[in-house]
């Protein structure tokens, strides 16, 4: 991997960060309407992910989607337009951070609804093989998405029809404030592969194997060889949302201070 490609990942995850903080800032200082859920610690996730993607494939986001709006080409100004409820934003201020969607660059929106994007993806993954089009889609959720029905519905679909489409489940551990452990049986590929799509696992936190991962599941979608089911270990730094600031009655500080130390995948890229 060249040295551009390189420099490219570090300057997308630090914008990502860099946005994040901003919103943070805005948000506890009262200038931002509305909620917002931090990506901070996962940006390796959506620009692994969407740097392996073409301009003209779709994403599908989540309530945790300001990271996939920017590595999918999203304007930072915009961004924080809509954030602030402004004119100039991508929904002219009306979605705020949970519903920012981006037609130009192929991102067909944020959801509030956990797993609500996964209809989505799909239905954007058959027209593209109702047109020949030889697009992508891809949609991302949350390890707290394997408890809704509607993805499993889109992943037979999927399957019965090989539609070209990656399920990206990015597990930061906690579906709000419960540990997956609690919530989920079994093992998260195999749900997938209950339905025959090849479901694999990576580091979350290495932008470079999320990325060789995610090019080789997309082209082998755009050679018609159907969907596939991508798990992203991953961690989120701040709380739920904005205003989840005493996180200790439900995952151990010590933990997520290991994880902001030994596991920062900005950190872990620049090293």
């Amino acid at each position: 991997m060249g040295r551009e490609k390189l420099l490219h990942f570090y300057r997308q995850m630090l914008k990502i960060r860099l946005f994040e903080e901003q919103v943070n800032q805005l948000y506890t200082s009262a200038k931002m309407p509305g909620l917002a859920h931090l990506y901070i610690g996962q940006e390796a996730v959506a620009v692994g992910v969407c740097d392996a993607l073409k301009h003209d494939d779709f994403i599908t986001s989540t309530h945790r989607g300001h990271g996939h709006c920017l590595a999918k080409g999203a304007s930072v100004d915009r961004m924080f337009a809509e954030l602030l409820g402004k004119e100039p934003g991508y929904c002219r201020g009306k979605g705020g951070s949970m519903h920012i969607a981006d037609q130009d660059t192929g991102n067909l929106g944020a959801n509030a609804i956990v797993g609500g994007s996964a209809g989505i993806a799909t239905g954007a993954a058959l027209s593209a093989k109702m047109r020949a089009s030889q697009q992508v889609a891809v949609c991302f959720f949350g390890e707290g998405a394997l408890g809704q029905g509607l993805l499993y519905e889109s992943m037979n679909m999927a399957s019965l029809w090989q539609l070209p489409v990656i399920y990206v489940c990015e597990n930061n551990l906690y579906n709000e404030y419960t540990h997956y452990r609690e919530t989920t049986a079994g093992e998260f590929q195999a749900r997938a592969e209950a339905f025959g799509i090849l479901a694999q696992a990576t580091d979350g936190q290495d932008v470079e194997l999320v990325h060789g991962t995610a090019l080789r599941l997309v082209e082998r979608a755009r050679q018609g060889k159907g969907p596939a089911f991508l798990v992203c270990h991953t961690y989120r730094f701040h709380g739920h949302h904005v205003g989840d600031i005493d996180r200790s009655y439900y995952r151990p500080k010590k933990e997520e201070e290991e994880w902001k130390r030994e596991r920062d995948p900005i950190k872990l890229f620049a090293a």
